[in-house]
C-alpha cells in the first residue's frame, strides 16, 4: 500500500424523496469502483437533511484520478442526475490530515411535524387525564381545588413522563421520522 493514500468526499444534494435511490446508487457505485487498481473502501455518509456524502479511498492519488477519469465514473455520474446533484468535492493525502481536518458536525435529524408532535401529545396525556377524572376526582371532591389540580398534574406528568411518551415514541417512530426507518431497514436487508 502507498504510504500516501488519498480520501475523496464527495457532497451531494438529494432531491427529497428520493434517499433511497440515491443509498442504492452510492453502494453500487462503490463496489463498482472497488474493481478498479488501488481501492482501499469507501461508504456512504447521511446527513440527515437532504446533504449526502460518498467517500472512497485510493492508494494514490493516480489511481483515485484514474478512477474518476473513467467512462465507468462518468456513467455513474449519469445515473445519479434524476436523484441527485453534486456540490462538492474534496480530496485529501493521507489519513492524519483527513482525520484533522476541521468539519462540520453531521445535522441533528428534522424534527417531526407539530401535527404529528401534537397528536403523539394527546396521545399520551388524554387517557391518564380521563381515568383521573372519572376515577380519583370523585373521591377528592371535598378538597381545594387547587390541591385537586395539583394532584392531577403530578400524577398525569409522571405517568406521561416516565411510562406513555417512551412507549409511544418507540411505537410511532416510523411514522414520526419515514426517511430515516426507510433507509435502516433497506440497508438491513442489503447486508442480511
Amino acid at each position: 500500500m502507498s504510504s500516501n493514500p488519498v480520501t475523496v468526499t464527495v457532497a451531494y444534494h438529494v432531491v427529497p424523496g428520493r434517499e433511497a435511490d440515491f443509498h442504492s446508487w452510492g453502494w453500487a457505485m462503490l463496489a463498482a469502483s472497488s474493481q478498479q487498481p488501488g481501492f482501499l473502501g469507501g461508504g456512504v455518509l447521511v446527513d440527515r437533511e437532504a446533504e449526502w456524502h460518498v467517500v472512497y479511498r485510493f492508494a494514490s492519488e493516480g489511481t483515485a484520478r484514474a478512477w474518476e477519469d473513467s467512462a465507468a465514473r462518468t456513467q455513474w455520474h449519469r445515473r445519479a442526475m434524476d436523484f441527485a446533484q453534486q456540490t462538492e468535492r474534496r480530496s485529501v493525502r493521507g489519513s492524519k490530515l483527513w482525520f484533522d481536518s476541521q468539519t462540520a458536525l453531521p445535522k441533528a435529524p428534522t424534527p417531526p411535524a407539530k401535527w404529528k408532535l401534537w397528536f403523539v401529545n394527546m396521545s399520551a396525556v388524554f387517557p391518564p387525564v380521563l381515568l383521573f377524572n372519572l376515577i380519583v376526582l370523585p373521591y377528592l371532591g371535598g378538597l381545594n381545588p387547587l390541591v385537586r389540580t395539583l394532584l392531577l398534574c403530578l400524577c398525569v406528568t409522571a405517568l406521561v413522563t416516565w411510562i406513555l411518551m417512551p412507549r409511544l415514541q418507540r411505537f410511532f417512530k416510523k411514522w414520526l421520522y419515514p426517511p430515516l426507518q426507510a433507509l435502516r431497514g433497506r440497508h438491513k436487508r442489503r447486508t442480511a
